[in-house]
């Protein structure tokens, strides 16, 4: 009957618990991708940042991303491991948006000057340290 079809069409539109994340919000997909970019010593543009999860630019899914790397971020801390979000730059400058800055209670400085390269410089540095160590801890096993 035509209504059991369209019972049956809107039972296979209903998400499950198996229904998979979009990786945009998929804080274990984007933590993976950073610790990748980590260990190959990079930075990423936001552009860059959302193709790698299949993504074409656009400032509501750039707001998006940072919302998920906040929440990378914040696992990372919790580990006890250095902060990834950093390593999503503008294209313009290499360094972080407003949004990342506004975050930030550890910096008083400017957003944009030399200090602000080598402040964004070093925690960079302490990613790539440790993401590099962990690379070479496992090739060891």
């Amino acid at each position: 009957s035509q209504s059991a079809m369209s019972a049956q069409r809107s039972a296979t539109k209903r998400p499950t618990a198996k229904t998979k994340l979009q990786p945009l919000y998929d804080v274990a997909a984007v933590e993976a991708l950073m610790q990748s970019v980590a260990k190959q010593g990079k930075q990423l543009s936001y552009s860059e940042a959302l193709a790698h999860l299949g993504y074409q630019f656009s400032r509501p899914k750039m707001r998006a991303l940072c919302a998920t790397l906040g929440a990378v971020d914040e696992r990372a801390a919790q580990r006890g491991e250095p902060e990834l979000a950093v390593l999503v730059t503008r294209a313009s400058d290499k360094l972080p948006g407003q949004g990342w800055w506004l975050d930030r209670h550890d910096y008083q400085g400017s957003w944009t000057e030399p200090e602000a390269e080598a402040y964004i410089r070093k925690l960079q540095q302490r990613a790539f340290a440790y993401w590099g160590k962990q690379k070479i801890a496992r090739k060891k096993r």
